[in-house]
């Protein structure tokens, strides 16, 4: 064969190149195509749930604004400074609380779209993980409304001037309540990024130990950023955060050991 029919024949590399780029290409748009499903699915179960508890957004915000209305002086009560307030209010927040009632069903979607690129072993810790995260967050909320906003609201009201009438705006109260909610879900998340970060290798337990002071004061500063402008409400959030940190160290280490285990039994077996 001459050499010109040599370079006219198709190189075997370029085929395999050309292949491997169509197959990387495949893969990635069905794997946007199941991103696509599972955030409709996470979308849908949020509309679901609105539309369940549209018929009991009056009750919703009767519940929610409980501590406040606690708080607050005999004979006063909470009012509406727009009038649309009175439909918009309860609206928006039953939508919020579709949100975080549908909060398994979307970490449960983010999970199947993860699970598939996890080994056996990884799977088995993520579930317990993926329930703790589910659990942490609720705890988060609860926290928040009936220890935060109770004790923050009458250390407000009490300090508050003889002078001025303490009436709340509904709308206020809603947009104050829900950024509160959300930190204290959040913020309790802690001890299952601290895991995640020491069984993903990034760090380990001791070095988070050796670093507390900072996290300590880290604590504060976040709370700054995510609890409304006032020193009450960031100590209380500071001060569960720093303590779900440590016990994130405490189970990051026991999840290392048992791991360490489990690979010595795997190698005596092999």
């Amino acid at each position: 064969m001459s050499r010109v029919d040599e370079d006219q024949l198709p190189d075997e590399d370029d085929d395999l190149a050309g292949h491997d780029e169509s197959l990387e290409e495949g893969t990635l748009l069905s794997h946007l195509l199941e991103l696509r499903d599972r955030l409709l699915k996470a979308f849908i179960a949020v509309i679901a749930v609105f539309v369940i508890l549209l018929p009991f957004a009056k009750q919703i915000l009767e519940i929610a604004s409980a501590p406040v209305r606690a708080a607050l002086p005999n004979g006063t009560d909470m009012i509406a400074i727009d009038p649309l307030s009175v439909v918009f209010v309860p609206l928006k927040l039953a939508f919020f609380t579709a949100i975080f009632i549908a909060i398994p069903v979307i970490l449960y979607q983010t999970w199947a779209f993860v699970a598939p690129g996890l080994y056996k072993k990884e799977k088995r810790f993520a579930v317990p993980l993926l329930a703790s995260s589910i659990v942490l967050f609720y705890l988060g909320i609860l926290f928040a409304f009936f220890v935060v906003m109770p004790l923050v609201f009458n250390f407000v009201i009490a300090f508050a001037p003889d002078t001025v009438a303490n009436m709340p705006d509904i709308a206020s109260y809603v947009s104050f309540m829900l950024p509160l909610f959300l930190a204290f879900g959040i913020a309790f998340e802690v001890p299952v990024a601290t895991v995640l970060l020491c069984w993903a290798g990034i760090t380990t337990p001791e070095k988070l130990a050796s670093i507390r002071s900072y996290v300590f004061l880290g604590c504060f500063a976040v709370g700054m950023f995510l609890t409304p402008p006032d020193v009450f409400s960031q100590t209380l959030l500071a001060i569960p955060v720093y303590l779900l940190f440590e016990l994130g160290i405490l189970f990051s280490r026991t999840m290392l050991k048992n791991r360490q285990k489990a690979e010595e039994k795997d190698a005596e077996a092999t």
